[in-house]
């Protein structure tokens, strides 16, 4: 086994590109179902013609948990939240910063970025606007 760079996905790390420099973009069916990259179908009704969408440049907390006792990949990091939001009609996870975990609550509005790791990897964060 080799190291070096990460191995990239590509649907999810071009995603991730995009918000990255500001052009966040989800998919979407004529059903106006939302979908996260990469899917190739819809993941409510399975339709394959899916059209790139803009993300909104906000959206809000719609349920979340607060992480006490950590994996080893995120130990030192604790107490940390970790939300569900929606985007529009796209739901996004990952990690609420820049707030007092316990004053996070449903509702609470947030921005869509992305982290970078010690190890070069990335993760989608959320900050409170």
């Amino acid at each position: 086994m080799t190291s070096g760079a990460p191995v990239r996905d590509s649907g999810f790390d071009d995603f991730l590109d995009a918000l990255a420099d500001g052009d966040g973009y989800y998919l979407e069916c004529s059903n106006g179902h939302g979908s996260f990259p990469p899917r190739r179908a819809c993941r409510v009704c399975g339709e394959t013609d899916l059209e790139q969408r803009t993300l909104p440049s906000s959206g809000t907390v719609e349920t979340f948990t607060i992480v006490r006792v950590p994996t080893p990949q995120f130990e030192g990091e604790t107490p940390y939240v970790t939300a569900i939001t929606a985007f529009g009609s796209v739901r996004l996870t990952g990690i609420v910063r820049d707030v007092d975990p316990d004053s996070v609550e449903r509702g609470l509005t947030v921005e869509p970025s992305v982290e970078r790791w010690d190890d070069d990897t990335r993760r989608l964060t959320f900050e409170p606007r």
